[in-house]
């Protein structure tokens, strides 16, 4: 029986309780009942379920809308709705569905009467403006059953039989209960953060009893607010034997970093599970380059061995869980709007610490290499990693050696699902290197060529700034004629 996460005595626990709602922003709510739903197949047969039944309302939010077969079958079944009376709103990132998507794409559903709305798009007086995406993905059917994950729609989710590609690793979870009234108020926010506020609804009638007995929270989470942050990282502080990650994007800022560290160094089992190949290559190179201090604190970090892990889950004590949008680095905790719910069940939370466990089965290990020599510094290699070419003992049986070596490594690593770490950080500084070595070439060669795009940035914030202070300034002198 694991230890709970929060202190067994009364005020304590109140203390505890107090410290989450506050870090979260979001209050503990009861009577919810939760289901898990693994990967994209799951989340999307359930999805188009519930919005076929719609009988008031639909209310779409997510990162990535795409023009393929998965974004079409969503796209009619909310036409059919729409055509049938359902209030239809959705709500989709510019920048996500920046090239999957376009405005004729949603044209059936305008012509049919449904809403909808790009979060975000390039505009003049904010300059970076554009930094914050809606990163949320949630699904609201008629106030009472509401979905969240990370899962996006499109096809690329379901992989690539054909090809041999298996479905990207993703969760996401089934909402009912008073969890789903705070669903409705997040998407309330998004939209009206894109124009004219959503129109009020009535409530749904209330069941004679609870749909379930799961507590939770639903922390959604805007620019600047930082209440997931301040969750991962009171966590952290309170979990007493387990700690289980997964992450699509980790890169860790150094306060996350300790934290995770204290507790691995204070006896909590931490792991780690991440892509071991991802969609945006220069993140997982990140990613790579902060594994060395998890692993000397002992953090157990893990890598996915299929086409895509882009999931973000936690599991603490067999007692906590978490699912939702939010990844564990800057952009998500400070910049996004995200979507998380934080449940307090030990049901659920047993539910997911299963899954990871499986999902363990289809990971590599990433390991420290051992020490050589005692008191020689630490030794590492990866099985990836060239070795350093051996000068004497002949060119051909030396290379020959090497090529059995780096092939006993990858079988070794196949076998035993484990690989030694390699050199993190030498490859992100020559590519640096290279980079600033080029611009500077550029810069004494052809100097217009820095100059013109320099000039027109400088001009860009110009005008914005302007813009945004001419606005500022209309803002003040109409409250001071209204006072």
């Amino acid at each position: 029986m694991p230890t709970p996460l929060l202190p067994s005595t009364s005020s304590s626990r109140l203390l505890a309780q107090q410290a989450l709602s506050r870090a979260a922003g979001a209050p503990l709510l009861s009577g919810n009942a939760v289901e898990l739903l693994i990967d994209a197949a799951a989340n999307y047969a359930a999805w188009l379920e519930a919005i076929r039944g719609a009988r008031q309302r639909v209310l779409l939010e997510n990162y990535i809308i795409r023009d393929d077969v998965v974004g079409r079958e969503f796209r009619d079944a909310l036409v059919e709705r729409a055509q049938a009376g359902v209030f239809v709103a959705v709500v989709a990132d510019w920048m996500g569905c920046l090239g999957q998507s376009r405005s004729g794409f949603w044209a059936p559903l305008r012509a049919a009467g449904g809403a909808v709305r790009v979060y975000n798009p390039p505009q003049l007086g904010h300059p970076l403006g554009w930094l914050s995406r809606n990163h949320r993905k949630s699904l609201v059917i008629d106030g009472i059953t509401g979905f969240l994950s990370g899962v996006c729609i499109s096809e690329k989710w379901l992989g690539d039989p054909a090809r041999n590609v298996p479905p990207w690793r993703d969760t996401g979870v089934a909402l009912r209960g008073a969890v789903v009234s705070e669903l409705e108020a997040a998407f309330a926010q998004s939209w009206g953060e894109t124009g004219i506020a959503l129109p009020e609804f009535s409530a749904p009638p209330g069941p004679a009893t609870a749909p379930g007995d799961v507590s939770l929270r639903l922390i959604a989470t805007q620019p600047s607010t930082a209440g997931m942050y301040r969750l991962d990282q009171l966590i952290a502080s309170l979990a007493r034997q387990t700690l289980w990650l997964t992450d699509a994007y980790f890169v860790g800022i150094s306060p996350y970093v300790q934290a995770l560290v204290a507790a691995a160094r204070d006896g909590v089992d931490v792991r780690l599970l991440v892509p071991g190949s991802s969609d945006i290559p220069v993140v997982a190179g990140l990613s790579r380059s902060g594994y060395r201090p998890l692993l000397k604190a002992g953090i157990r970090v893990f890598e996915w061995n299929g086409s895509m892990l882009h999931a973000k889950t936690a599991v603490a004590d067999g007692q906590w869980a978490r699912v939702g949008s939010s990844n564990l680095n800057i952009a998500s905790w400070l910049s996004n709007q995200e979507l998380d719910v934080a449940i307090e069940d030990a049901g659920f939370a047993g539910q997911l610490a299963a899954q990871y466990e499986r999902d363990l089965a289809n990971a590599t290990e990433i390991v420290l290499a051992p020490h050589r020599h005692p008191g020689h510094r630490e030794q590492v290699r990866s099985s990836e990693t060239r070795p350093s070419r051996v000068r004497h003992g002949g060119g051909s049986s030396s290379r020959a050696a090497a090529g059995a070596l780096r092939l006993a490594n990858t079988v070794g690593a196949a076998l035993s699902h484990r690989r030694v770490l390699g050199d993190t950080s030498t490859m992100p500084l020559f590519v640096a290197t290279l980079v600033l070595a080029a611009l500077a070439v550029v810069a004494i060669l052809w100097p217009a060529w820095i100059g013109w795009p320099f000039a027109l940035l400088s001009a860009w914030f110009a005008l914005n700034l302007g813009i945004r202070g001419w606005h500022v300034y209309r803002e003040h002198q109409r409250h001071q004629d209204n006072s």
